[in-house]
């Protein structure tokens, strides 16, 4: 049931939180339907759906090249509708006042960045003043400016400039089209014919600025929640200070960053920094009252220079000695919690040639106050940071199984859910003779010939060589627990399946096991298990941020994935992951639900395999239905159930779908009849010979629409999940129709109307009928086709005959009928239900009905 007046519902919450109306949504839900409520939500998780793709966009890694891409396609698009010989889109920095333009040379490598102030040049005055420049001679305008508009090498003489305007009326991006490529000048046309589109392209660069600015203080947000993270893993103050300016230098996207200490006693900043070529390091010593960083120190300001050789402040003489060019500096003070002037933070070069921001300024300024806290209290934290940060690697996770091990790969520790995960019983982990020996067996042993994954070993020898961290999900751990006096009276013993023997297993994959040691899959006491699990790798670091070990993590997700596994048997799985995510107890409840069910069977199958042997039969099925249930899951189905040769699907259950049911469900049987095509065509060209024909499969699909109740149904020992109620009867009744009517698809008046009827749909009104069991006719429609398909000729006249004949059926006209039946009959002459008609209408030619006869059709059988 559709809700009416909901807007943004999410926009509307927040509205009217700021006014404090809090219990505005509960109000509104409380009096809602079931169906309105699921309605509801419906809205609400698709503005969620929303804001999730937003958050996917700012959290991606990509988007900041987007908007140069977009300016790239759109520059040359512009120029090829508007015949420009050169475009170029400036776009607006308001923040640093200037405009910029990604310049494109031959060389890809050499493409380089213009950025110019505003006011100044034929861009920066469109961009003051929103007005339209158009002019013949370029270089006669006043507004020319010969160092911002000139092109080294490139005569300039038409010029067309045009601001672009965001939805907040303000200058987001300028146009320039220079030359156009006929030698004509540009004209209105051209200008009306920009405008055109101005205003979508304003858009959009509004909403890439926008999402490039989120991204930025997203990214700058977790750089800095890693950075100061840093600062307390570590007592190498040297070490963990350098980190953070390196992630405040990728952060603030400068090409280098510098920590300079103070020293007091020297009254000296002193600070290590790279050769231009990276091969090595140069210790800097300034006076602490002496350049940029001198400035910094002596008056605890912060300094940002856009041309450090513009500022009398800049010392150049470390550029001479390293070689290195120095243009934009951000230099900012370090404080203790006692306002005492520590460190001095500089970034050096901004990329693209640009400048250092207010936004730069406040993100470091928050790294300076945690790197003054760290540098004051790194002493008085030394013990408990070391006690911490080796409790917190080996404790995290106690509920997954955690092994933890050498710089070799050697088993260090195991708890007990490792021990689990292997087979080892829950109370066996506290037996005083079992946990002792599995300890002795494991302990001191290679990780990877405990715990059979596919490339552990290669990802824990990464983690452990080169600090990195590995997690790869849905791992597979395939082992066996022993048990038998004859091996030494243990009650249990782990045993490991060989990699190219897998029915072979050797003890606690000990390689002195010899090959009479080994015991095979049908040894009588040997209990296969297979374990799923997601795989975590990490280093294990001391407090310096050396590698001292290494850290493996395995959630068992084995019940998860065999629930999930069996899901994906009956729905498409976003919606076994939906109904995963719903709980263990959605399915459980019982629900009326407004759905369309969908019986498909078989016709004549007994006939069809009759002469195939049970083998191929089966091999048949899977292959058929194969194909059809992938049609249900494609449309958003769930496969209820078979039974024999027949399917049964429904539409809006478990989970409502974003689409119409209805529609989904017809759909789903029109592309059937498509598959079915295909299906025996393909078995007709692998027919070994041309002689001998594959047999032609035939189905019926009977579809109706109705509310039904859903839920687990069945007893303690068996349940399933399924739908039952008139509607599930219909179905099956009109499956079994198309049998006597001769067609495949039929469906039933509420499935047609729920589809939007005529405007979607190409059906033939069959019949109206009363099916056995049930006291209400129902009209009957056998679908031909969508209605945006071009019907053929023959076809056409074929059905507007038939349905003439039907009117004429209706009305007692039976001679009439006649006429138009056999008209149809002619078009079609293996056509049954035209044949069917004519044996009616001579039966009441000959007997005419009483006079309360409607037409109604009664069957007898199902």
């Amino acid at each position: 049931m559709p809700l009416t007046n909901t807007g943004s519902i999410l926009a509307s919450l927040t509205q009217l939180t700021k006014l404090n109306r809090t219990s505005i949504l509960t109000d509104r839900v409380k009096d809602l339907s079931i169906n309105e409520f699921i309605c509801l939500l419906d809205f609400i998780t698709a503005e969620f759906q929303q804001f999730l793709r937003a958050l996917d966009m700012i959290n991606n890694e990509a988007l900041e090249t987007m908007l140069e891409q977009v300016m790239d396609a759109f520059t040359l698009k512009i120029g090829q509708i508007l015949q420009a010989d050169r475009t170029l889109i400036f776009l607006v920095d308001n923040e640093a006042g200037q405009l910029w333009a990604k310049l494109d040379n031959t060389d890809q490598a050499d493409s380089r960045h213009l950025r110019l102030p505003f006011n100044v040049g034929i861009p920066g005055h469109v961009a003051a003043t929103q007005e339209t420049l158009n002019i013949e001679n370029a270089t006669d305008h006043p507004q020319f400016s010969p160092e911002i508009d000139m092109i080294p090498g490139y005569t300039i003489e038409t010029m067309l400039c045009m601001p672009i305007i965001s939805s907040a009326n303000q200058v987001v991006a300028v146009v320039q089209l220079i030359n156009k490529v006929d030698g004509q000048v540009f004209d209105a046309e051209d200008e009306q014919r920009f405008r055109d589109f101005a205003d979508s392209i304003g858009i959009i660069l509004e909403t890439c600025q926008s999402f490039y600015l989120a991204a930025r203080n997203q990214r700058g947000a977790a750089a800095l929640l890693k950075a100061t993270s840093s600062l307390g893993q570590s007592l190498d103050l040297d070490a963990t200070l350098k980190s953070v300016m390196e992630q405040a230098r990728r952060l603030m996207k400068a090409d280098r960053s510098t920590l300079f200490m103070l020293s007091r006693e020297t009254n000296e900043l002193w600070s290590k920094v790279a050769t231009a070529d990276g091969t090595d390091t140069l210790e800097i010593r300034i006076p602490a009252n002496r350049g940029i960083a001198g400035y910094v120190a002596s008056t605890g300001q912060i300094v940002n220079i856009p041309d450090a050789y513009q500022d009398s402040r800049f010392d150049p003489s470390t550029d001479r000695r390293t070689g290195y060019y120095t243009q934009s500096i951000l230099c900012m003070p370090v404080f203790n919690s006692n306002g005492e002037l520590i460190a001095v933070t500089q970034l050096i070069n901004k990329e693209n040639d640009g400048s250092f921001s207010s936004s730069d300024e406040e993100f470091m300024q928050a790294f300076n106050i945690q790197a003054g806290i760290a540098l004051e209290n790194a002493k008085l934290f030394e013990t408990v940071l070391t006690e911490k940060q080796y409790q917190k690697d080996m404790l995290q996770s106690l509920s997954d199984a955690v092994i933890s091990t050498d710089l070799d790969g050697r088993i260090v520790t195991i708890n007990d859910a490792a021990l689990e995960l292997l087979g080892l019983l829950p109370d066996q982990t506290h037996d005083e003779k079992i946990r002792p020996l599995w300890e002795y067996k494991l302990v001191g042993r290679f990780a990877w010939d405990i715990f059979p994954i596919d490339h552990l070993q290669f990802r824990l020898i990464d983690s452990l060589h080169q600090g990195a961290k590995h997690y790869v999900p849905e791992q597979t751990i395939k082992a066996a627990i022993a048990t038998s006096r004859s091996l030494g009276e243990l009650n249990s013993v782990l045993a490991i399946p060989l990699p190219d023997q897998p029915d072979t297993y050797v003890l606690w994959n000990d390689p002195l096991c010899t090959p009479d040691q080994y015991i095979t899959s049908n040894y009588p006491d040997l209990k296969p298990f297979e374990r799923s699990v997601n795989l975590t790798v990490n280093p294990l670091t001391n407090p310096e941020g050396d590698v001292r070990g290494g850290l493996v993590i395995l959630e068992d997700i084995s019940s998860e994935k065999r629930m999930k596994s069996t899901l994906y048997r009956y729905m498409n799985p976003s919606v076994a992951d939906q109904v995963m995510a719903a709980g263990d107890d959605f399915l459980m409840i019982g629900e009326r639900k407004d759905v369309t069910i969908l019986f498909s069977d078989i016709r004549g199958y007994t006939t069809l395999t009759e002469n195939l042997e049970a083998t191929k039969v089966v091999a048949l099925l899977n292959s058929y239905f194969e194909t059809m249930v992938e049609s249900v899951f494609d449309h958003g189905g769930t496969l209820d159930k078979f039974i024999g040769d027949a399917l049964m699907a429904v539409f809006g259950a478990p989970l409502p779908l974003q689409e119409n049911h209805a529609w989904l469900a017809v759909k789903s049987a029109l592309d059937m009849r498509h598959r079915l095509a295909e299906f025996n065509r393909e078995r007709s060209q692998a027919s070994p010979s041309r002689h001998s024909h594959e047999p032609q499969i035939r189905f019926g699909i009977g579809i109706s629409s109705g509310e039904v109740v859903a839920g687990n149904i069945g007893s303690r020992q068996r349940m399933d999940y399924t739908v039952i109620g008139d509607g599930v009867n219909l179905s099956s009744r009109l499956e079994s129709l198309t049998k006597e009517y001769g067609c495949d698809i039929l469906i039933s008046e509420s499935t047609y109307a729920a589809c939007g009827g005529r405007d979607r749909l190409i059906v033939r009104e069959l019949d109206v009928t009363r099916v056995k069991g049930k006291s209400k006719a129902v009209p009957i429609y056998e679908v031909i086709d969508y209605r945006t398909n071009h019907l053929d000729p023959d076809l056409e006249a074929f059905l507007d005959q038939f349905h003439r004949g039907r009117t004429h059926y209706l009305r007692r006209d039976f001679q009439a009928a006649i006429a138009s039946f056999q008209q149809a009959a002619e078009l079609r002459p293996h056509d049954r239900p035209a044949t069917m008609y004519l044996h009616r209408c001579d039966r009441y030619l000959e007997t005419p009905p009483p006079a309360e006869w409607d037409g109604i059709h009664i069957m007898l059988t199902k």
